[in-house]
């Protein structure tokens, strides 16, 4: 898995082969103290910005994960899978520059993984008429579908996960703080990949 590439492992993770990691049935949560230990280590001393990236990053792979075996269980998809197909519901017309685009990861990757929904029958190309070259991308019926029940899935999971740290204000202000931080990675162009 590469970091580059948000830690969300798109280039195996479409394919369904990414390693499992199993907290099935451990009703597992983030509380305040954990969420908050994220943002300060101790009380008055702000963490250093390695540990933040490293707390970051550890609990970013833990939730995706987390994720992907609840998808896996029930619907038999992984979370970048669930997140393209969502995507195209709501995006309908998008190529796959534009899905590469909004997930900061490759064309290749992109391509491989809109492929493999193709292949599985959610996903359909049609001509772009302003671009021969390209194709857009929408959802066939059974693919809405999918992505409508996984989407019930994908909430209800990671309302077991953040649910009660964010419904709290400590909560609020730390979901704003990434707000923020992901608005200016995306304004910036940062972490865009190359080619």
């Amino acid at each position: 898995m590469s970091v580059s590439h948000s830690g969300h492992g798109y280039g195996r993770g479409l394919g369904g082969t990414r390693g499992r990691r199993s907290d099935r049935g451990r009703g597992c949560r983030v509380d305040a103290s954990t969420l908050y230990a994220v943002a300060y280590k101790s009380s008055d001393q702000p963490a250093g910005l390695p540990e933040l990236f490293s707390d970051l990053v550890r609990c970013e792979t833990r939730l995706y994960n987390a994720l992907n075996d609840r998808l896996r269980e029930r619907h038999a998809i992984v979370t970048s899978q669930f997140e393209f197909l969502r995507h195209l519901r709501d995006h309908p017309g998008s190529r796959v520059a534009d899905v590469a685009a909004a997930f900061a990861i490759g064309i290749g990757a992109t391509s491989k993984g809109i492929d493999r929904l193709e292949r599985d029958g959610w996903v359909a190309r049609r001509p772009n008429p302003a671009d021969r070259r390209s194709s857009l991308l929408e959802l066939t019926g059974e693919g809405r579908e999918l992505a409508d029940a996984a989407e019930a899935t994908f909430t209800e999971r990671l309302t077991e996960l953040l649910g009660d740290v964010f419904g709290t204000p400590g909560g609020a202000a730390v979901a704003q703080v990434f707000a923020t931080l992901r608005a200016a990675l995306e304004r910036d162009r940062i972490g865009l990949p190359t080619g």
